[in-house]
């Protein structure tokens, strides 16, 4: 019988050993059998809590999602005014933290995105993260502007977001987290810079 307390340590165990499979091998070859071997716990226990591989990458991901509401929210939480444009360099900053742009997550973020195309389960993810980036910057653009101006840059910084995360995810020595900030900032002062300039005074 499991002892009592021990499913939140084994779940995360778990999720933890996910990562570190795919981080190996990629997500086709992490099977059942690597994972719960990184975990150094029997396969079944797999089952028992997750239902099996499909179910351990959707809550591996939900972790992961956890983690990045949280990075976001950290660094809102931190400001110290209610500036618009702070608020989206805030989003920003926590779409790049640590905790999204290590090897084992990135490689399981492209593999969530992959597999995003054919499971339900994790095209519902998918789709709950987008809406999330997409409704927090379009709700600070719309501080500063018109309802489809602001629509349309934040449909434009998300992408240029996963743009710059997907490009540096998949480069040899990894997604340089300051430089994506650096480029993603630049983009957001000239999209408000140049609104500035053609706004009558």
């Amino acid at each position: 019988m499991p002892k009592v307390g021990m499913e939140p340590i084994r779940r995360q165990q778990l999720i933890t050993a996910t990562m570190a499979a795919i981080d190996e091998v990629g997500l086709a070859d992490a099977t059942v059998m690597r994972i719960a071997r990184h975990a150094g716990v029997s396969a079944g226990i797999i089952s028992h809590y997750f239902g099996g591989k499909d179910g351990l990458l959707e809550a591996t991901m939900r972790h992961i999602l956890s983690d990045l509401g949280e990075a976001v929210a950290a660094r809102r939480g931190a400001l110290t005014t209610s500036s618009p444009r702070d608020h989206i360099g805030a989003i920003i900053d926590g779409n790049f933290d640590r905790s999204q742009v290590t090897g084992p997550v990135a490689k399981t973020w492209l593999a969530f995105w992959a597999s995003s195309m054919h499971k339900p389960g994790l095209a519902r993810l998918q789709q709950v993260n987008d809406r999330r980036l997409y409704a927090n910057l379009c709700h600070q653009f719309r501080r500063l502007m018109p309802r489809d101006e602001a629509r349309a840059c934040a449909r434009a910084l998300a992408a240029l977001i996963d743009g710059l995360w997907l490009r540096g995810a998949l480069t040899l020595e990894g997604l340089n987290s300051d430089e994506a900030r650096r480029l993603a900032r630049d983009y957001l002062d000239r999209l408000l810079d140049a609104r500035d300039t053609l706004s009558p005074s």
